[in-house]
């Protein structure tokens, strides 16, 4: 067993990698996605150019605990006439311009009735709203409110040339096996249209940790899963009970790509692993962030949180759903985020990672008072550097908290210390053979290797 995987961005380019992320959120930004249909099937194609995805068909009517999995849409086209035949709202400029799941019409109305399908946001004249009417077949559009209130009477021609049939739910799904069959699921939306933050900054950053650790040597198993919001989850739960007592962490991703701070919520259990490791890397970013208790309300941690699984699932993102402006708005745009916060965020994910993969149990080979760290080379060097105060104390705490019982996170918040200090110092001290990884199940300690 491996002690430490440096899983840091050190070997990453990292200008090439905001790059790529921000190019992969431009090339998926003009496909009109759904819980359903062929603009998530578009998507997953092209995400299967960065990495292997399995792509899963669930048919319609398939029985998913209390839900069914709904009927299949797809839109063409879709437009609003004047009485001079210009078109004044145009699905094909903005595909936000649809009610998302809007059933097929083609009609001339005045224009009293057709505001009773038409949506704005009058404190955002500029905007366009994004709406869904996924569960109650409806038809509508929506508009700046400026030109809403530009449209003069009479008669207009609405268009949507839609389909809601049988067809299927489609998700992305890819398992990276590591040294157990213990998995950590980071879960991103694959159902929001023309919407960069929220959520196609979550498929990129999702894409591209996938490819970065399939190219690494894990500990844990890693399952990434693209999947419509709140029905996607609940479908993969419900094909995948069994499975479900492997996942021993697990984040969703969504909202990683504006200047916001860092937030975290917690879990349901809120002492969760997940949820220490996360707030100990923002803790120690030296940056500014929040972190809010467990609710039944947001992403898709509550259906993995719902009582009858209460995973150790939290949501780590920038700013949360609904707290900016810009959130379900044409303002979500390519402008909006930025690649400086797609890569901090990255790197964000990349740091907890590093602490769920070297968060072991140590034992204390020479437990009856402190070992004599000079004649070992430690006190003097660590790692070929002249130690620092944090340095020494780290193997100090290292070395008086290896008991079998304290984990290397639990060490790192007694002691105040960044994890990446702890682990170091770990390394050091059993490649000196003054520590063990302990194996709780066993209850021995077992071999440790050099890196």
């Amino acid at each position: 067993m491996t002690i430490t995987m440096d899983l840091d961005a050190k070997s990453l380019d990292i200008e090439g990698l905001g790059l790529d992320m921000y190019n992969l959120i431009a090339e998926l930004y003009p496909i009109c996605r759904s819980i359903t249909g062929d603009g998530v099937r578009k998507t997953l194609k092209i995400i299967q150019q960065h990495i292997p995805l399995k792509v899963h068909e669930v048919p319609t009517g398939t029985p998913v605990f209390d839900w069914t999995v709904p009927k299949e849409w797809n839109i063409r086209d879709a437009y609003i006439k004047d009485e001079t035949g210009k078109k004044v709202v145009d699905f094909q400029n903005s595909n936000l311009h649809v009610l998302n799941y809007s059933i097929p019409i083609h009609q001339k109305m005045s224009l009293s009735e057709l505001k009773e399908h038409l949506f704005s946001m009058p404190d955002r004249p500029d905007w366009v709203p994004y709406r869904t009417s996924y569960y109650q077949e409806n038809w509508g559009f929506c508009l700046s409110d400026r030109t809403l209130q530009s449209l003069p009477e009479g008669d207009y021609e609405v268009y949507i040339d839609s389909s809601l049939e049988p067809g299927s739910l489609t998700y992305g799904e890819l398992l990276l096996p590591g040294q157990t069959t213990d998995e950590v699921i980071l879960c991103c939306h694959s159902c929001h249209p023309s919407l960069c933050n929220d959520n196609l900054s979550g498929i990129a950053l999702v894409t591209f940790l996938a490819d970065y650790l399939s190219r690494q040597t894990l500990r844990y198993s890693y399952r990434f899963l693209f999947m419509p919001g709140t029905i996607g989850s609940i479908t993969w739960l419900s094909r995948n009970e069994h499975r479900v007592s492997s996942i021993k962490h697990g984040l969703t991703v969504s909202n990683v790509g504006d200047s916001g701070r860092l937030a975290y919520k917690k879990s349901r259990r809120g002492n969760a692993d997940i949820d220490r490791a996360v707030i100990h890397v923002l803790k120690k970013m030296s940056q500014e962030y929040t972190v809010s208790e467990f609710s039944p309300y947001g992403y898709d941690e509550r259906q993995f949180c719902s009582p009858g699984f209460n995973l150790p699932v939290g949501s780590l993102t920038r700013s949360q759903f609904g707290t900016y402006p810009e959130y379900h708005t044409s303002a979500d745009n390519l402008e909006f985020i930025q690649t400086s916060a797609l890569v901090n965020s990255f790197e964000t994910y990349l740091n907890v990672i590093d602490v769920l993969e070297n968060n072991h149990t140590y034992l204390n080979t020479n437990p009856k008072c402190e070992p004599q760290l000079g004649k070992r080379g430690l006190y003097s060097t660590l790692g070929g550097k002249q130690t620092t105060p944090d340095d020494r104390m780290a193997m100090l705490w290292v070395l008086n908290l290896s008991d079998g019982e304290h984990t290397l996170l639990d060490i790192a918040e007694r002691s105040d210390l960044n994890f990446s200090t702890i682990k170091n110092a770990a390394f050091n001290l059993a490649n000196s053979g003054l520590l063990k990884i302990y194996s709780s199940s066993a209850k021995k300690a077992v071999p440790v290797n050099s890196r």
